[in-house]
């Protein structure tokens, strides 16, 4: 697999010691609904997607080659708790969670997405990484906030945070339901203007989760935050997309302190 087939974050404050990256559906052998979007293989990371086991288990060969040790693969569920990625691997059980954290060298935390935001955390000094997979439920429950929390009860000092790919503000329209959620995690002006009505009957909205990421995250005292302009919805031929196919593979976003 091609280094151009990854997403390098351009994440100017990132600690020298910690080595950050995100796949796209570009550099695999999947096939289907899960290849390259161009008729080649698809680099899809998910063994729950449907996709055959072998083809997953080659293309996550594949990435291991970019990465100092195994990623702390968990089974996630659109909630807010957090993992410690040191208790993740082949030989233990099958933690649950929606962020992982890591305090130690070539622990590997990862997020696998299709539309959701993929957040990615390191503090200034390099001694603690993360990385939240923010769904809108998650991201309401504060999975982000939780993330810090940890991260800051394992040493982290000052935080930096790069949002990496997801539905754009242009792409993911919502119900009532979802801005409602929002406004009662989070009221105020500025998260009101994270939500672009789109039509009256029945009322919709688009909704703006890098903006409201941004908020929460800052609400935390992170604000170097980085990142969130990588639209999966609207990128056929670069990235995965629930909301676009229904049936399609994951992409990762992954962290480690080298």
């Amino acid at each position: 697999m091609e280094r151009s087939a990854l997403v390098w974050p351009d994440w100017p404050d990132l600690p020298s010691k910690v080595g950050a990256l995100a796949t796209s559906r570009d550099g695999g052998v999947s096939r289907g609904p899960y290849d390259d979007g161009k008729g080649g293989g698809g680099l899809n990371l998910g063994m729950h997607c449907g996709d055959d086991p072998d083809a997953v288990r080659t293309n996550r060969e594949r990435l291991q080659a970019y990465l100092p040790g195994r990623p702390a693969w968990i089974a996630q569920v659109h909630g807010a708790d957090v993992v410690d990625a040191c208790t993740v691997g082949p030989d233990q059980p099958v933690r649950t969670g929606d962020a992982g954290i890591a305090s130690d060298v070539g622990v590997v935390c990862a997020i696998l997405t299709a539309d959701c935001l993929p957040v990615l955390f390191a503090d200034l000094d390099g001694k603690v990484v993360g990385a939240a997979h923010a769904g809108w439920r998650g991201l309401a429950a504060g999975v982000l906030g939780e993330t810090v929390r940890a991260m800051r009860a394992a040493g982290a000092g000052e935080i930096t945070a790069w949002m990496g790919p997801a539905i754009g503000p242009q792409a993911f329209e919502v119900g009532e339901d979802v801005r409602e959620a929002f406004m009662a995690a989070m009221p105020g002006e500025a998260t009101l203007a994270a939500f672009r009505q789109k039509s009256d009957q029945p009322v919709k909205f688009l909704a703006d989760m890098p903006a409201l990421a941004r908020l929460m995250l800052a609400r935390d005292g992170v604000t170097r935050v980085h990142g969130g302009n990588l639209c999966t919805a609207t990128a056929p031929e670069r990235f995965y997309s629930y909301r676009r196919d229904g049936v399609t593979g994951r992409q990762a976003s992954l962290i480690w302190i080298k």
